[in-house]
C-alpha cells in the first residue's frame, strides 16, 4: 500500500504543493502558517492543491510498504489525504482564538469568566480548550486554517463578533463547526450565543442616570469594529436623543489600562466635565475610577461610573460598582453546549436568558448641582 502521491509511494513534499499551486515553498508555508501576506485567492488555491495531493505540515508519514489493507476494503483506490483524514478523527478539543493583546487579557477578568463557562461544560465530557492568542485578523484566519488542516479541534467558540466579520464565512468554507458570541444575525454563516439584548441594558443603563439628574454622559467603548461596540454606541445615543439629550463624547479605546486612563482624563477636564461615565466593561470602569480619585474626585459624588460585566472585582471596589451583568459564565456555557452539538454530541440544549440586567450599587449618584 503506498502514500497518495502518485510518486512511487514517496511522501507528499511541500515543492510539489507548491509547484501544483503555481506558487514559491515559502507562499506554501505562509498559508498554512499566517506569515507573509497572501491574497485570499492565492492562499485557497494552495490549501486546494495540498488538499489533493494529500499534504498538510504535518502529515502523518506513509505507511509501510507491506501494511495490512484497512478492513473493509480491499486496498481499492488511495486513502483520503492525510488532512482531510485528520479533520474526520476526533480530537475532543474545541479552540478558543482570542484577538486580543496579552497585557489587555491578563488585565481582564472577562475571559477568565467565560472559559470557566466553557470549560464547565467541556472538562465533564472529556473535551478540552485550546486557547491561542493572536494579534490580528489575517493571523486569525491562517490559524484556523492550519489548525483545520492539521485535524487538532473539532469545533471553535469565535468572540468578539466584528463588523463585515469573515471569520463565519470562512469556517464554514473549512467545514469546521463553529459557534459566534455575538449579537444574532440569521445571514451569519454559524449560529450565535448571547448579546441579543444588550440594547435593552444601555437603555436601563441612559434611564438611571438621566432619573438621577445627569446631563452629560460619556461612553467609553471599545474598538469600532466591534459589533457590540456598535450597538451598545447605537442605543446609547438614541436613548439619549429620546431625552432631549446628545452624549457628552463617544471615546474608542482598545480596552487597555492606558487607553482607558487617557479617555478619563479628557472626560474629567474643565468646569463643563462629564458628570456621569459609562465603560464597555468593568476592566475600564475600575480604571476610570481611580483616575477620577487621582483627579481629586469623588465617586460618585463628583462623577459617576457604570461598568459592564459585573464581574467580582466590582463588589470590592470602594465604591462598588454600579454595572450590567450579562452573564458571562452562562453565555460560555451555552456556546460550550450549542457548539458540542455541532460537533456530533448528545448535549441537551437549553434556552439561555440572556436577557443583561442593570446591577446598582455605590458608584453612581445624584448629579452634582454644578461642577467642581
Amino acid at each position: 500500500m503506498s502514500a497518495p502521491t502518485g510518486r512511487q509511494g514517496r511522501r507528499p513534499t511541500i515543492k510539489a504543493v507548491a509547484a501544483a499551486a503555481g506558487v514559491s515553498t515559502a507562499a506554501v508555508s505562509q498559508a498554512f502558517h499566517g506569515k507573509g501576506r497572501l491574497s485570499e485567492p492565492t492562499r485557497q488555491r494552495i490549501l486546494d492543491a495540498a488538499g489533493a495531493l494529500g499534504w498538510s505540515p504535518r502529515a502523518p508519514p506513509p505507511p509501510r510498504r507491506h501494511a495490512a489493507p484497512p478492513r473493509g476494503g480491499g486496498g481499492g483506490g488511495p486513502p483520503p489525504p492525510p488532512a482531510a483524514a485528520l479533520r474526520n478523527a476526533r480530537t475532543r478539543t474545541l479552540a478558543l482564538v482570542v484577538r486580543r493583546p496579552t497585557d489587555v487579557l491578563g488585565a481582564d477578568p472577562h475571559f477568565s469568566e467565560l472559559i470557566t463557562g466553557i470549560e464547565g461544560e467541556l472538562a465533564p465530557r472529556g473535551y478540552g480548550l485550546l486557547l491561542h492568542l493572536v494579534a490580528g485578523a489575517q493571523e486569525e484566519n491562517a490559524l484556523y486554517r492550519q489548525l483545520t488542516a492539521e485535524g487538532r479541534v473539532d469545533g471553535a467558540v469565535l468572540t468578539d463578533a466584528r463588523t463585515d466579520d469573515s471569520r463565519p464565512h470562512l469556517l464554514a468554507r473549512l467545514g469546521l463547526p463553529a459557534v459566534l458570541l455575538g449579537p444574532p444575525d440569521r445571514a451569519a454563516a454559524v449560529p450565535s450565543v448571547g448579546l441579543g439584548h444588550q440594547g435593552a441594558a444601555v437603555e436601563e443603563v441612559v434611564r438611571h442616570l438621566l432619573d438621577l439628574g445627569h446631563r452629560r454622559i460619556a461612553y467609553v467603548a471599545g474598538p469600532a469594529d466591534l459589533q457590540h461596540t456598535r450597538l451598545r454606541g447605537g442605543v446609547f445615543e438614541t436613548a439619549l436623543k429620546a431625552a432631549g439629550l446628545r452624549p457628552y463624547a463617544v471615546l474608542h479605546t482598545d480596552f487597555t489600562e492606558v487607553s482607558a486612563v487617557a479617555a478619563t482624563r479628557a472626560l474629567l477636564k474643565g468646569p463643563d466635565r462629564a458628570t456621569a461615565i459609562v465603560y464597555a466593561n468593568d476592566s475600564m470602569a475600575v480604571c476610570g475610577i481611580g483616575t477620577a480619585q487621582r483627579e481629586s474626585l469623588r465617586v460618585p459624588d463628583d462623577v459617576s461610573v457604570v461598568g459592564y460585566d459585573n464581574l467580582p472585582l466590582g463588589r470590592w471596589l470602594h465604591p462598588r460598582l454600579t454595572t450590567v451583568d450579562q452573564q458571562v459564565q452562562r453565555v460560555g456555557a451555552a456556546a460550550a453546549r450549542l457548539l458540542l452539538a455541532r460537533c456530533g454530541e448528545d448535549v441537551e440544549e437549553t434556552a439561555l436568558d440572556d436577557r443583561p440586567r442593570l446591577v446598582v450599587r455605590e458608584s453612581t449618584g445624584p448629579a452634582p448641582a454644578s461642577p467642581v
